[in-house]
């Protein structure tokens, strides 16, 4: 196997200066880029009225990501919905809270964490069944999500504010990477539409999370490194066991 010198993160560039990529690429003397292989766009108000929402009529909103919070704030503004003080806020984790603040004064008792995933969020939504629920979503939102609010017999409605875009990413067409690394299964998607002629050979491909490791396989691709597992449960510290294996022998 070629040592590794380059790798190409299919994500944005990481904005704290404390990255585990900028450590990385210091530490294996390996050069780090990044790009996005998709991106966010924001659907506009008045498409969003034609899915018959009326902001008003809601008194808590189910926010899953940072995009959620940023596209349901930019949406109420667009429509001029003033958010009242009284709005209920359910986040699926402490980084989707924390980036709320942003918006919102964070009082506790309008603020619902959960752990991580949408599962550990539901007890919580469970527990308020006079409330009714928006969840702002994107066009590529998990079936799991709405079967779990059905299961749970409140009163609530899914609307996209956002859709995922395929990125252009033409410009990178005659540039080789030791690595490529992927998170979800749209970044698969992208690299095919990008480059339907895409051959692996020896290209390595980093995959992150079993829907994104099948996405590969369905396109007869090889995986060479996958995440998390429990002994490398971030993508760095994959990428960090792989490369101390093939460019120093360990």
């Amino acid at each position: 196997m070629t040592k590794v010198k380059t790798i190409l993160v299919s994500q944005p560039e990481p904005k704290i200066e404390n990255s585990p990529y900028f450590d990385l690429q210091e530490k294996q003397k390996v050069k780090i880029d990044f790009r996005p292989f998709i991106h966010v766009e924001g659907v506009e108000a008045k498409d969003i009225r034609q899915q018959k929402i009326d902001l008003s009529q809601y008194t808590a909103i189910i926010l899953t990501s940072r995009n959620s919070v940023d596209h349901f704030f930019r949406v109420a503004d667009e429509m001029r919905f003033k958010v009242p003080d009284t709005m209920k806020y359910f986040c699926q984790s402490e980084a989707v809270a924390f980036y709320l603040q942003k918006y919102v004064v964070y009082r506790k008792r309008k603020i619902y964490v959960g752990k991580r995933t949408f599962d550990d969020l539901s007890p919580l939504i469970k527990k308020y069944k006079d409330e009714k629920f928006l969840l702002p979503t994107t066009d590529k939102l998990k079936p799991r999500v709405p079967e779990l609010l059905d299961g749970l017999n409140v009163e609530w409605k899914q609307a996209v504010f956002y859709k995922t875009v395929i990125s252009d990413l033409s410009d990178l067409a005659n540039v080789y990477y030791d690595i490529l690394v992927f998170f979800s299964p749209s970044g698969i998607e992208s690299l095919f539409h990008n480059f339907p002629e895409f051959k692996q050979k020896d290209t390595r491909i980093a995959v992150f999370g079993n829907t994104t490791i099948k996405a590969v396989e369905s396109h007869g691709l090889r995986v060479d490194i996958a995440a998390p597992t429990p002994e490398t449960p971030s993508m760095t510290m994959a990428l960090k066991k792989y490369i101390d294996k093939v460019n120093k022998g360990k």
